[in-house]
């Protein structure tokens, strides 16, 4: 079993190295750059009331990370959690770690909406979501930089 812990300062260069992997990856449209992965790990171990950090360890060795954002739906009319990365060491995948997150976060947020975007070529992870519940949206999705 995964252990999920609060991302701490003492993880950024673990997890910088990991987001690397992941954005550079086909799972991810962007290719982020640095200065965001710097900004996104300042977040998620700092005071931000948007970003919270997870690591996901496992005998005692850190096998992935997840960030997720907080806002409020209202389409839903409650709290929304957007998951916003979901990333293991290719040694941890298929082990059910995105299950235990997935319901971490519902039992750690009961009455928000939880949202993530997943591309759909990434097949395996999609099959993870749907196990979960998860159903998707016929949405188009925009951006504004």
């Amino acid at each position: 079993m995964m252990t999920i812990r609060s991302m701490q300062e003492s993880d950024r260069a673990s997890v910088l190295d990991m987001m690397r992997v992941f954005y550079a990856s086909p799972a991810v449209h962007t290719d982020g750059s640095e200065e965001i992965f710097q900004a996104d790990v300042s977040a998620c171990v700092g005071d931000s009331p948007y970003a919270e950090g997870f690591v996901f360890e496992q005998d005692g060795k850190l096998a992935g990370y997840g960030m997720i954002a907080r806002s409020f739906s209202t389409e839903f009319g409650k709290p929304c959690i957007w998951i916003e990365d979901i990333y293991l060491l290719p040694a941890y995948r298929r082990g059910g770690a995105a299950t235990q997150f997935i319901q971490t976060l519902r039992s750690t947020y009961p009455n928000a909406v939880i949202r993530l975007e997943a591309e759909e070529e990434n097949v395996t992870a999609l099959a993870a979501y749907h196990k979960n519940g998860m159903t998707e949206l016929p949405y188009i999705e925009l951006i504004l930089l």
